[in-house]
């Protein structure tokens, strides 16, 4: 027990300290909502009448799920390059020698960066709603809210494994931007993935964002692609899976 109680502490800690970091940087904080405002408005606006001539019904509902996801995603990635600056200040080397599993760093690293992620989410959909977007009920809200934490957790985890490939902090958000861009375009936020050429349907199938994008978008409008049940097991399967494997490889790190 006392073991356990010495993780989770551990785990707090990470988690707190990532949540300082983040609210202490204000711009920080403003730029990163400013790339999804800017997708939301843009296009919302844009292709408002256009999606409506289509009989598709209101862009801007059928959009704001998607940016909404979009914010998660990309702080959630970017949350990585935290873990290279604690290489080059010695601070990750402190933890990894610490008398705590390579899980628990894990997790209090990951856990800490979803709730940034998740924070900058709520930011983009208050923004959404201001601008004319509301879910159908609580309970869908609700929904939503746990679809996004799964993105964050998933793409936190996902953008810290990577970062232990890497040294150069310029390098890492050039290749960051080079998989998350093609991820967003091609999950279905921007465009119903129903009716695509065959070849675009597999890639948007095998795109993990696809079904953090079809929960969120399916709990705040009720529309669902594929469904409740899939889009969790999937996203819950692929949570384990890189945790995991992000466990392992700070554990190699230590060597």
């Amino acid at each position: 027990m006392e073991k356990i109680n010495h993780e989770l502490a551990a785990v707090y800690i990470l988690w707190l300290r990532q949540i300082k970091r983040h609210l202490r940087s204000k711009a920080r904080l403003v730029m990163s909502i400013f790339q999804p405002v800017l997708f939301l408005v843009a296009f919302g606006f844009g292709f408002k009448n256009v999606y409506a001539q289509a009989g598709q019904g209101d862009y801007i509902t059928f959009l704001a799920p998607g940016i909404v996801a979009m914010s998660v995603i990309f702080s959630a990635m970017f949350t990585g390059t935290e873990v290279i600056s604690d290489k080059q200040f010695g601070f990750l080397k402190e933890t990894l020698v610490a008398p705590i599993s390579r899980l628990a760093i894990m997790l209090g690293r990951t856990l800490g960066g979803a709730s940034v992620a998740m924070l900058q989410g709520l930011l983009v959909f208050f923004i959404a709603f201001l601008i004319g977007f509301t879910p159908i009920s609580l309970g869908g809200w609700l929904l939503a809210l746990m679809f996004m934490f799964l993105i964050a957790l998933m793409f936190t985890a996902f953008g810290t494994l990577l970062a232990t490939f890497f040294n150069d902090m310029h390098a890492f958000p050039v290749v960051i931007n080079m998989i998350v861009m093609p991820l967003f375009f091609l999950s279905g936020a921007l465009f119903p993935v129903e009716d695509l050429p065959a070849g675009l349907s597999v890639i948007v199938r095998f795109n993990p964002l696809s079904y953090g994008v079809d929960g969120v978008r399916g709990g705040l409008t009720g529309q669902f692609h594929y469904s409740i049940s899939w889009d969790f097991l999937v996203l819950m399967a692929l949570v384990t899976i890189i945790l995991s494997v992000g466990s392992w490889l700070f554990s190699r790190m230590e060597s």
